[in-house]
């Protein structure tokens, strides 16, 4: 099973950063407000960038990276 790290953009242009295995199911949870706390009331939701990682571990560590990146860091990975 592979995982995804996902940023999204919201509708107020803040950027959250997480992780799943299905990730249109959780973009869709995202949507119907029954996804994390801070998107709740902050869509639509656009995507903005993706990363595979082959396992859980692996996908929870490079959130944690790019959570701890400036916004200003996070808009140049995303540009490229």
């Amino acid at each position: 099973m592979s995982w995804t790290v996902y940023i999204l953009e919201c509708a107020d242009g803040r950027l959250y950063t997480g992780i799943t295995t299905n990730l249109l199911r959780r973009i869709t949870e995202h949507e119907a407000g029954k996804g994390a706390r801070f998107t709740k009331g902050r869509g639509p939701f656009r995507l903005v960038h993706q990363e595979l990682c082959e396992n859980r571990s692996d996908a929870a560590k490079r959130e944690f990276q790019i959570k701890a990146f400036t916004r200003a860091e996070k808009l140049a990975m995303i540009s490229k």
